[in-house]
């Protein structure tokens, strides 16, 4: 059964070391399963969150393996150490500042600050994000190497506004843009009259998975805001790296793609 590979496979890389994970070579090797059949049922796997790909083609478990299992996502870690960030941003730059991470080819944004003036702010919200259309994805797909996620772009290029781009060629060479620049830009791609900016959090093995960014309407984040909001959460995402690195359970839990 289709089902039950599935499940060797996962408890196959369960037992492996979470840092290093296993290669589809050594998952054939274990489970006695054909090479080339392994290769969707990878896929199929890391689609579904509960595995998840890292360096030179090795796999492990993913954050939704975890929480079946009951043990408690990283993502609560870097949360602990995030949110005084955040924190602090807000009250520095008065705009609202989030996080998002990568969960196998789906980036959401898993918490966010709002300034605490009594006056109404944009929030982002919480949940899943298009990957061509909203800067913290943007800025994860442009700096991950993960076909897998390259691949979930191409499938889901939807348009949300007249600003949406849709075309390939247009957000490779955007894709470029953010490389050179750190951070990516979202001008009214998703929604009208709201843009953000976000940077990626880059570990120290060059792991990304997490990204860092602000948001507010096009009235308040003009051109030149937006570089300056662009470099504040560059700076917070090295601190949080940083921060990450030295984290019990580290960032290789929770690797993404590399650089």
């Amino acid at each position: 059964m289709y089902l039950e590979r599935l499940l060797t496979i996962v408890e196959t890389v369960s037992v492996a070391s979470a840092d290093a994970g296993l290669s589809v070579a050594e998952i054939a090797e274990a489970t006695k399963f054909p090479k080339a059949s392994i290769y969707r049922q990878v896929h199929d796997l890391v689609e579904a969150g509960l595995l998840e790909p890292g360096d030179r083609g090795r796999y492990a478990i993913g954050l939704r393996t975890k929480r079946l299992a009951g043990r408690e996502p990283f993502d609560q870690t870097v949360l602990r150490m995030a949110t005084p960030l955040l924190k602090k941003a807000v009250q520095q730059h008065g705009a609202t500042f989030f996080i998002s991470h990568l969960t196998g080819d789906t980036v959401e944004i898993i918490h966010a600050e709002v300034p605490d003036t009594g006056v109404s702010f944009l929030h982002p919200g919480i949940g899943a994000r298009p990957l061509h259309a909203c800067s913290c994805a943007k800025v994860i797909a442009a700096f991950s190497n993960s076909d897998a996620l390259l691949n979930a772009m191409k499938r889901r290029l939807r348009s949300y506004t007249t600003h949406t781009k849709t075309e390939l060629g247009d957000l490779e060479r955007e894709f470029q843009i953010i490389r050179e620049h750190g951070f990516a830009e979202c001008v009214e791609e998703l929604e009208n009259g709201v843009c953000s900016v976000a940077a990626p959090v880059v570990t120290d093995r060059n792991q990304i998975a997490y990204s860092l960014g602000a948001t507010a309407t096009t009235r308040v984040f003009s051109e030149s805001m937006r570089e300056r909001m662009g470099q504040v959460s560059s700076e917070l995402c090295r601190e949080l790296a940083s921060m990450m690195d030295g984290a019990p359970g580290d960032a290789s839990s929770v690797k993404a793609g590399q650089v």
